[in-house]
């Protein structure tokens, strides 16, 4: 059984979880050249305009329309700004189980907007989607992203050694392949009892179907 995400818009507090589209573009551009998101993700560097474009409106309907999963812009409520993106990807709608990434822009980490968007995009799969299970794989040493998943309830189930390229920056500027662990982390509908009390924003979710 295959199936296919809605085209949504979800409201917490202080954001808004919507497609992206092409006004994106700079902004995408912009924080996936980061020097964190260089090193912990496999977002190719340097990362163009035009790749931000083709991610827009090409890769992120292709994976959509496929039902692999749904790539959100995630923006500030007052401001509209882009403060980053969740992803679902390897979605299994059989089991209803789909594996869930977040990036930050650089001048928006230490808000807690990571855990808030994350807590609301799980808090819509589990009770608009009626997902079971969402998985997040975070780097052996990327602590942040580890705290996330533990803000929002995720259980560690264990490690996937040698698992993992993360990247790091040699002499002469450009990126080197560097082998660690995956610490994986799971969450499901029981898990979230609570888990959004201590985080800033979590007041809930609001969503928004048929996106335009």
């Amino acid at each position: 059984m295959t199936g296919t995400f809605p085209t949504i818009s979800i409201s917490t507090e202080r954001l808004v979880l919507r497609p992206l589209d092409e006004d994106d573009v700079p902004a995408l551009a912009e924080m996936m050249n980061d020097e964190q998101v260089g090193a912990w993700t496999d977002v190719p560097q340097p990362f163009t305009e035009d790749s931000a474009r083709s991610w827009i409106t090409e890769h992120a309907p292709a994976e959509r329309e496929a039902g692999r999963g749904l790539d959100l812009a995630v923006t500030e409520f007052l401001t509209q700004r882009l403060v980053g993106i969740v992803q679902l990807a390897k979605t299994n709608w059989h089991v209803r189980a789909t594996e869930l990434s977040y990036i930050v822009a650089p001048w928006a980490r230490g808000e807690g907007y990571a855990s808030e968007a994350a807590l609301a995009t799980a808090q819509w799969l589990f009770a608009d989607q009626k997902f079971e299970r969402i998985e997040l794989r975070t780097a052996a040493d990327n602590t942040a992203s580890q705290q996330v998943a533990q803000k929002i309830g995720c259980i560690s189930e264990g490690v996937l050694r040698n698992a993992c390229i993360a990247h790091v920056r040699t002499e002469d500027g450009t990126w080197t392949d560097v082998r660690t662990d995956f610490i994986v982390w799971s969450l499901l509908p029981e898990d979230l009892d609570g888990a959004g009390d201590h985080l800033a924003g979590s007041g809930g979710f609001t969503s928004y179907g048929e996106w335009n």
